[in-house]
């Protein structure tokens, strides 16, 4: 039996899919610091979640969004699929600046929808490579619809 080239090894590569998704995460954490008391201020629909709840969300999303993609990975996404995982986390990233750091509320809700369409793609190729990576990605394109009618909704507000 011959062993797996180190680069290839499972392990060492999902350990690359959770290294990408907390760098997402870092970038759109350097623009939130303040964000729980930019978002207590803002003009909000009533059926907005509380400020608190948006961290243990988006801890549970990444780490499914690193297991989709190391999922995909095995399951022999190519180059292509890669990349389209790349984008979304890029796409990912640029939200909260657009949103919290500039306080471009409209500008936010043309990103996230595009980040929305990047997450559906995702979820269609991948789910050729592997069923469950796709559905992985179900719950995080279920709360970034509800962050874009959050997200339009305060645009419309403030």
């Amino acid at each position: 039996m011959t062993a797996l080239p180190l680069r290839h090894h499972p392990v060492r590569v999902l350990l690359v899919f959770v290294a990408a998704v907390v760098v997402t995460a870092v970038v759109g954490s350097l623009f939130s610091v303040s964000a729980g008391a930019e978002y207590q201020a803002l003009q909000r629909p009533s059926w907005a979640p509380p400020g608190w709840l948006f961290g243990p969300v988006w801890t549970v999303l990444y780490g499914l969004i690193a297991l989709s993609g190391w999922l995909a990975w095995r399951g022999g996404a190519g180059r292509g699929e890669l990349t389209l995982f790349g984008v979304q986390l890029v796409l990912n990233a640029l939200w909260t600046p657009l949103f919290f750091g500039l306080g471009w509320y409209s500008a936010a809700f043309a990103e996230i929808l595009l980040l929305w369409l990047s997450i559906a793609a995702l979820a269609v190729v991948f789910f050729s490579r592997s069923k469950a990576a796709a559905l992985l990605l179900v719950p995080y394109l279920a709360w970034v619809s509800f962050a874009a009618a959050l997200n339009i909704s305060i645009a419309l507000s403030n």
